[in-house]
């Protein structure tokens, strides 16, 4: 059985390469919300965001946050990140900017960890392949996401008890 994991991610703007990932089936991530199942959480306010968040993240063996050009402005991202660094669950990201979503790639975002309050160095690992013309290759860099997401997934790091 594939490790389990909890992805973190903006939803409006990487659904798609998000939908790329878990098409690898390295890993089992929490269910995929569509748009209106998203919007009904939504609609019921943060309390029930943050029940849906505790709900899926609770028997995970790790998170990560799949980072996009927007992915550090989004407020449940780094909620996300908290909660998992407070739980002690490995925590790494993964960049994904380089998928193409809808047949384009974007530029690198910020780091979110940094965003975090009280979260120490995570790891970032970035799969993305350029071409010989220096442009993002998005078949090279899913391939190579592919080739490493098992074992990136095990490279979390957690919170120090002290």
């Amino acid at each position: 059985m594939a490790k389990s994991v909890f992805y973190s991610f903006h939803y409006e703007q990487d659904v798609h390469r998000v939908q790329l990932v878990r098409n690898i089936n390295a890993l089992e991530g929490q269910p995929l919300l569509n748009s209106q199942d998203w919007e009904q959480v939504r609609r019921r306010g943060d309390q029930a965001i943050e029940n849906w968040i505790h709900d899926q993240m609770a028997y995970k063996k790790a998170v990560i946050v799949l980072i996009g050009k927007h992915t550090a402005s989004r407020p449940w991202v780094i909620y996300e990140i908290e909660k998992a660094w407070a739980d002690k669950r490995p925590l790494l990201g993964i960049r994904i900017h380089g998928l193409s979503s809808l047949g384009s790639v974007n530029s690198a975002g910020s780091d979110p960890f940094a965003e975090a309050d009280g979260v120490g160095s995570v790891p970032i690992f970035d799969p993305t392949t350029r071409d010989w013309q220096g442009k993002i290759d998005s078949r090279a860099t899913y391939n190579k996401l592919r080739d490493n997401l098992e074992t990136w997934s095990s490279q979390g790091v957690t919170r120090r008890s002290w």
